[in-house]
């Protein structure tokens, strides 16, 4: 699939980008082998293929679900101008 300078303008007009008028041709060019690239790519039969997560066949390494700090929360809401239930209070901003 060729596209054309004026395609390239369009394009860059719709995504709100300034291009050079004078570049066009070029990025039509590039775009042009981009689509041919994706159309030998379409090309190719992956029936046979399994979808892979990840093309490298690697473990997650987690880490222990473990507390690792204290509870502050009643020391922090001690100092908190409004407090109800656990939660902090505060002024509505939204009508």
């Amino acid at each position: 699939m060729a596209v054309t300078p004026d395609e390239v303008s369009r394009i860059a007009t719709l995504a709100r980008l300034a291009i050079d008028q004078t570049d066009a041709p070029y990025y039509a060019t590039q775009l042009s082998k981009i689509l041919e690239f994706v159309a030998q790519m379409n090309s190719v039969d992956t029936s046979g293929v399994q979808p892979m997560a990840h093309p490298l066949d690697a473990k997650s390494r987690l880490r222990d679900d473990a507390i690792t700090e204290v509870d502050q929360r009643a020391l922090m809401q001690s100092v908190a101008p409004a407090v109800e239930e656990g939660l902090y209070l505060v002024p509505r901003v939204i009508e």
